[in-house]
Parts: C-alpha cells; structure tokens; sequence
C-alpha cells in the first residue's frame, strides 16, 4: 500500500515538473518572440528575401530581352551576389538577414503568434514552418558560398529528390501529392494577391498614400508572379512522376528558363521576371511596415 501511495505521489511530482518545465517554455517562447532582437532579424530577413528575388528578376529580364546571362534561383543570386563589388560583405549581411527569416518563421511556427499579430490558424503555423526550414537552409547555403564550398541548384537538388522518391514504394504517388501541395501553394499566393490579403499583415495605417498605393502593386503583381512560378514547378514535378522521370522535375530556374522556350516565350519571361522584381521590392517595402 506504501508503495502505491509513493509512485503515486512520485507520478504526480512527475507531471507537475512537466507543466512547469513546459510553463517556463511557453514563458521563454513569448520572450523571445516580443523581443526587439527578434524584431529587427525578422525586418533584414525580409528585407534580403527582397533583395534576392530582386536579383532573380532582374537576370531573367536580361534573358528575356536578349541580353546574355541565364535564369537563376535563389542560390545562384546569392553566388551572384558574391561575386560583385564587396561581394563577401553583402553577402555576409544578407546571410544573417536568411538566418533571422528563418528563426522569426520558427518562433512563429512554435509560438503561433507575433509581438504584433494575433494567433495564428494552423495553415499558417505550417506554412511558417516550411518556410522557417527552407530560409534556414538558404542561410546555410549562404554560408558554403562565403566559405568558397560549391553545391548543386535548386533544379539539381529537385531532380535528385524527385529520383529518390520515385524508387519507393508507392513513390509516383508520393511525388504526385508533392507536386500537389506546390500547385496549392501557388493558388494561396494567387489569391493573397487578387483579394489583397497581403495587407492584412502589414501597417497601411503608417503610409502615405503613394506609399499605400505602391507597396499594394507591388504585392499584388509580385504575388501573382510567384503563384506561375509555383504552379510550373508543381506542374512539373507531377510530369515527372507521371512519366516516371526525374529529370523533367525542375526548380525556379528551370522553371523561368522553360517561359523562355514557351510560346511568345520572352515576352511571357519579361512579365513574370518582372513580377518578381515587384515581389522583392514588396519584401523590402515589407521589412519596414510588416507586423512582425
């Protein structure tokens, strides 16, 4: 009987040092992320995702109008970043820019709100973590670059994962269902930009009105450039799979290179490109009047 009572007691020791460890988690969580810390990496975060979307766009419109140079993705902007003028030390500031993205994306997925948002719906604590990992990995991808280590692009790295997956059992299913989720993701960026629900998330009640009308073109065009981008990547990893073929899975690169080859091809190219040019610039806007 004493012996019963003590693993009781100890059983409810037990459990109590549970809540209270996960109490002074929670606790350390809204610490972190109300801190101004946080603040000021989530705003370069942004503020560097702009700057390479930016840098996306502008080398596809060079490949549109016949310029020279090829498409990229986001790792071959931040090579091209690199190589420039003070290459190290702006590509040393947009690597803590992708690191802070990266952390306020996971605080947000963990905590499940912001210092100045309400709480998040379980959509977006998902898309927060996605987007938290994927950032995190460009930061890193960032830093081989500045250590002067090479890796493969996106389209690579998409055609090697899509190959693995299809050796599976199940596999083509699996890879179907990827291309699905990407297609889906496409129609969420879509429809942040055709109904404006970009805004929701940002300060319009501190700009000027040509700031307002400017920071919503620029959201608008550049949200919609994304969601052809994302479904031509979700478009072909699900031809990948139905034809059993990896090599037909591309990333952002080969993605914007196949508009080039398309009907009115560079024109289509020049559009899109553009759009992501907007997109960055509304990222950059974003750094200043995102509630974080």
């Amino acid at each position: 009987m004493a012996s019963g009572t003590t693993a009781r007691r100890f059983l409810r020791g037990t459990e109590s040092e549970g809540r209270d460890a996960a109490r002074h988690a929670e606790a350390a969580g809204e610490d972190v992320a109300r801190s101004k810390q946080l603040e000021w990496l989530a705003r370069a975060g942004l503020v560097a995702r702009g700057a390479i979307y930016v840098l996306i766009g502008v080398l596809a419109v060079k490949v549109a109008l016949g310029s020279g140079g090829e498409t990229t993705d986001q790792q071959g902007a931040l090579k091209t970043i690199a190589s420039g003028s003070f290459g190290k030390v702006l590509l040393g500031l947009v690597t803590i820019g992708l690191f802070g993205y990266g952390l306020w994306r996971l605080v947000r997925a963990a905590i499940g709100h912001g210092a100045e948002t309400g709480e998040d719906d379980t959509k977006d604590r998902i898309s927060s973590l996605v987007s938290g990992i994927a950032y995190t990995a460009l930061g890193f991808t960032a830093v081989k670059i500045l250590i002067g280590s090479s890796s493969s692009s996106s389209s690579s790295k998409t055609e090697k994962a899509t190959g693995g997956v299809l050796g599976w059992p199940l596999g083509r299913y699996i890879v179907i269902i990827a291309g699905l989720v990407v297609i889906g993701v496409a129609v969420d960026q879509a429809i942040k930009g055709i109904k404006k629900k970009f805004l929701e998330d940002s300060k319009t009640e501190q700009m000027s009105p040509t700031v307002d009308q400017a920071f919503t073109a620029v959201g608008v065009i550049g949200h919609l450039a994304r969601a052809v981008v994302f479904a031509l990547i979700g478009w072909f990893v699900i031809k990948a799979a139905i034809d059993f073929d990896p090599d037909k899975a591309v990333g952002l690169d080969q993605a914007l290179s196949k508009l080039a080859s398309s009907t009115f091809g560079p024109v289509v190219l020049a559009v899109v490109a553009a759009g992501l040019v907007a997109f960055g610039a509304y990222s950059v806007l974003d750094g200043r009047y995102r509630r974080v």
